[in-house]
């Protein structure tokens, strides 16, 4: 990768749970001079530590509040206040609303509220929040996740260079207008059905937007990842990509090859 590029590494795509050598939901994006942590799944921190230390990212974001998307900030949460991090300020933190007190609801054991604020300063997301990172600015919609609040993200640099990731989310009009026109798109494809994208409705979602490349991920149990890239190629003609642990996905300028599908990443640990 150029070292001025956009890019989203994979620390884990695996759902429900993680598996060997594949954690939950969580990605690595790096540009803009920072380094964003995307969605904190079981084992996603482990992972996370291969590229960047917990100390050294620059904010965290979380799509929303089921287990395979935040767990891991529990153990961050250990992490940044008693082992060997010196946290000059807490880490800023983006997610959903009420999610500082959810994690304060683990971590509380006694009649006192945990201070989550001491690790994290955390920021709720709403439909339409923009946050600048460095030289990042990230972008939240709303989306749709069985009417729990649900966040998609798009990402765009200095450069104009921009990659959208659905979080867990049916077809719906405000991920498409999320990922409009962004060179890369990572959408689950958990399956058909409330909440979700099968691999077919993730090629359309993102034929729909007319996004430059597809990565597939958060890929449900019963698929290939090989099998979920063909059928999103069914209905997207451009660059088809599965989220397999440890890939890295950079964003340079946009980029449509109709036809050219792939397993493989653009590059790997």
């Amino acid at each position: 990768m150029d070292g001025d590029a956009l890019t989203i590494t994979v620390l884990g795509s695996a759902t429900p749970y993680p598996r060997p050598g594949n954690a939950c939901s969580g990605y690595l994006l790096d540009g803009g001079g920072v380094r964003v942590w995307v969605d904190a799944g079981s084992g996603a921190l482990g992972e996370l530590q291969r590229y960047v230390g917990l100390g050294e990212v620059d904010a965290v974001w979380i799509s929303h509040l089921h287990a395979d998307h935040c767990a891991d900030l529990l153990t961050a949460y250990y992490g940044l206040l008693y082992a060997d991090i010196r946290l000059d300020a807490p880490v800023p933190l983006y997610g959903p609303p009420g999610i500082a007190e959810r994690l304060a609801g683990f971590l509380t054991h006694g009649p006192r509220r945990s201070s989550v604020e001491d690790a994290f300063a955390v920021t709720e997301l709403y439909d339409g929040h923009e946050a600048r990172v460095g030289g990042l600015v990230l972008g939240s919609r709303a989306v749709e996740h069985g009417g729990m609040p649900a966040f998609g993200l798009r990402v765009e640099d200095g450069e104009g260079r921009r990659i959208a990731y659905s979080g867990d989310s049916e077809p719906c009009a405000a991920l498409t207008e999320l990922a409009e026109n962004c060179e890369l798109f990572v959408c689950e494809a958990d399956g058909e059905g409330a909440g979700h994208h099968s691999a077919e409705q993730a090629g359309r979602t993102a034929a729909d937007a007319g996004v430059g490349r597809l990565v597939v991920t958060h890929v449900g149990p019963g698929v290939e990842p090989e099998a979920a890239v063909d059928r999103a190629a069914r209905w997207f003609d451009g660059d088809v990509a599965y989220a397999s642990p440890g890939s890295v996905f950079g964003v340079r300028r946009r980029s449509r090859i109709p036809g050219r599908r792939t397993t493989s990443p653009a590059s790997s640990r």
